[in-house]
C-alpha cells in the first residue's frame, strides 16, 4: 500500500504519494501553475529545475520550483491559477 501525505494546493486539501514532487501533486487539481506577467499560463516544461516555469509559493516562501520539491505533510502550496474543479 502506498503511503500518502496530505497537503493543500490553493486551499484545496489533496493527498499525494510520499516521495512525489509538488508538481505531480499540483497536476492532480489543475493544469496551470500560474501566469506569466503577460497573462500566459505557466506549467512545468523541463521537469528538472532548469526552466523555472513551475514556480509556486510553498509555506509562504516565493519562487519554489515545484518539480524539484518533494511533498511533505501539511505543506501549503499557492499558485496564481484557479483549481480545475472550481
Amino acid at each position: 500500500m502506498t503511503k500518502l501525505v496530505r497537503l493543500h494546493v490553493d486551499g484545496v486539501a489533496i493527498e499525494a504519494p510520499v516521495g512525489a514532487s509538488v508538481a505531480a501533486a499540483i497536476a492532480q487539481v489543475m493544469l496551470r501553475f500560474g501566469l506569466r506577467p503577460g497573462g500566459d499560463a505557466r506549467a512545468p516544461l523541463c521537469g528538472m529545475g532548469v526552466c523555472f516555469e513551475c514556480r509556486v509559493r510553498i509555506d509562504s516562501v516565493e519562487h519554489q520550483r515545484a518539480c524539484m520539491t518533494i511533498v511533505r505533510e501539511n505543506m501549503r502550496v499557492e499558485t496564481t491559477a484557479e483549481p480545475a474543479h472550481g
